[in-house]
């Protein structure tokens, strides 16, 4: 019995362990949810715009390591979802945009067809590690193939396959089968050596850790070391952050930056020393740089390497740590990591304190293992550096793209991925704004997030970077909605808290009903000044 292309692609998914997809239906995907009905293998979460659904699948993805995937229309489904495909790229976050194209007859001639965009795949092109269109039926489990082995063995990136509507309406055979994946490429004994003998005679390491490292023993050969130890964004809970050797995600703390710049070795373990997590132009190393990556290419950037290791992180720093052990430790770190933190709270502003009593409130309201999902915000910077995880994939702030609005959207996949983990989401007044209609998303699945909106009266970080820059006032102080009767209205409940003691029953009970708590804070609000 023969079954359409787009059926058979939803079954070829599931047999790659896809549980679910993102997106909106449309006239073009209809053959791709003949696959997506009930008792279905693949669970089908309807979003209120695509660009939601690629936040979802992102969240998805970047909280579990499994790949995130969306399922839009052509052309504008498509455009809606390019942000999410952005996000991912710079965050290295395995996401598939599956999407229908326009007829095959049609493609390039700019006949005015629905949906039409000349070249979708060149939309998508600089934001993807692999845009392509299927043009046959036999193309999509090649084009399958090729994403997944990406995702498996190198730097996971967006992948984005589009499948014309008449491709997607072939009758295939249906029986797709997956590939075996590759997996990462081994660590190089030879590199190892040379690492480890570089780590052994220094008396300042400092270990840079990023989302590459989530499953690797950092701990032990920080420990063993003695080496400080500052994460990236994504690289937060992979030492514990109240470790006596980590300083957190710090690395924007002009008192980090100094240390930084006096270390004598550094072993940076997937991460791409992001402009984003210091931001500053070019952080000052006066060491050799050991870079531990799947990209090849991450090897002789801004930040060259004088040992390469490409590989998983796993498997490189158990070798690492076989190589140190033969040798004497360096001096320990803890007492450096103890003067660097309190100098950090002694030259905290009176924001960054007032986000710290915030901040404070919420780690003890919520269990070790919640997941928090952070739009770009002043009180989510702040609580790069103030808010303590403690296992990777607990802390997600997208930096690197740093698109508004993709917190709670992250949230809703993050809590799809992660069903018995609590997940809360942090946002802005006017990040909020960009995704605000997913709560009703959030609803109708009955999740019980929090959801905490920052208002402090517009874009506020817009307005202090123009009010440092000698720049007139523009574009930053536009009126808010009642954001307690809106997510009312959206099928949620709402609160306003007027204590620390408030707040905290707020995030509570928001995790035990079975809808989304947007809870709203006002920065000058009494109880926080």
């Amino acid at each position: 019995m023969t079954i359409t292309t787009g059926e058979a692609t939803m079954r070829l998914l599931a047999r790659y362990g896809v549980d679910t997809v993102f997106g909106i239906p449309g006239v073009h995907t209809l053959d791709f949810c003949r696959g997506l009905g009930e008792g279905g293998a693949i669970r089908h979460v309807q979003a209120r715009n695509e660009l939601g659904a690629g936040f979802m699948a992102d969240g998805y993805a970047r909280s579990s390591g499994r790949p995130g995937v969306v399922l839009t229309i052509s052309g504008p489904g498509v455009t809606n979802a390019a942000t999410s495909l952005g996000q991912a790229f710079a965050d290295s976050v395995p996401l598939l945009l599956l999407s229908a194209d326009a007829q095959s007859g049609s493609l390039g001639k700019g006949w005015g067809v629905l949906h039409e965009v000349t070249d979708l795949n060149a939309v998508t092109r600089p934001l993807t590690a692999l845009s392509r269109c299927a043009h046959r039926p036999e193309d999509v489990p090649e084009l399958l193939a090729q994403a997944f082995s990406l995702f498996a063995s190198g730097r996971p990136r967006p992948v984005h396959i589009s499948v014309p509507i008449d491709v997607l309406e072939t009758h295939v055979e249906g029986d797709w089968q997956p590939v075996a994946l590759p997996g990462p490429p081994a660590p190089d004994p030879e590199q190892i050596a040379r690492a480890a003998g570089l780590l052994r005679s220094a008396r300042r390491p400092v270990i840079l850790t990023g989302g590459g490292a989530a499953g690797a023993d950092v701990t032990a050969i920080a420990e063993r070391l003695g080496a400080v130890v500052i994460a990236s964004n994504a690289g937060k809970g992979v030492v514990r952050d109240d470790h006596a050797l980590s300083l957190g995600a710090a690395t924007v703390r002009p008192e980090v930056q100094d240390y930084l710049a006096g270390a004598d070795a550094v072993l940076a373990i997937g991460t791409e020393l992001s402009e984003t997590d210091s931001f500053v132009p070019r952080m000052e190393f006066s060491g050799p740089i050991i870079r531990v990556d799947l990209d090849a290419r991450k090897m002789n950037d801004l930040y060259p390497a004088s040992v390469s290791i490409i590989a998983d992180a796993a498997p490189a720093i158990a070798e690492l740590m076989n190589a140190l052990s033969k040798g004497a430790p360096a001096e320990g770190g803890a007492g450096t990591v103890a003067g660097l933190r309190g100098r950090i709270a002694d030259g905290l502003s009176s924001s960054e304190a007032q986000h710290m009593r915030v901040l404070r409130v919420l780690r003890e309201a919520l269990p070790l293992e919640a997941m928090v999902m952070g739009d770009a915000c002043q009180l989510v910077y702040s609580g790069a550096f103030q808010f303590p995880v403690s296992m990777p994939r607990r802390w997600h702030y997208a930096a690197g793209y740093c698109a508004l609005g993709y917190a709670f959207p992250n949230a809703i996949g993050a809590k799809i991925a992660n069903p018995d983990v609590p997940v809360v989401a942090i946002a802005g007044d006017g990040g909020a704004m960009f995704t605000i209609q997913e709560l009703v998303t959030a609803a109708e699945l009955k999740q019980p997030i929090p959801y905490i909106i920052w208002e402090n009266g517009g874009l506020k970080q817009i307005q202090d970077d123009m009010r440092a820059g000698n720049v007139p006032r523009v574009g930053v102080d536009g009126i808010n909605p009642d954001f307690l009767g809106l997510a009312r209205a959206m099928h949620c409940l709402a609160v306003e808290p007027d204590s620390a003691d408030g707040f905290a029953n707020a995030i509570i009970e928001a995790q035990s009903v079975e809808r989304p708590t947007l809870i709203l804070l006002h920065e000058n609000s009494e109880w926080l000044t």
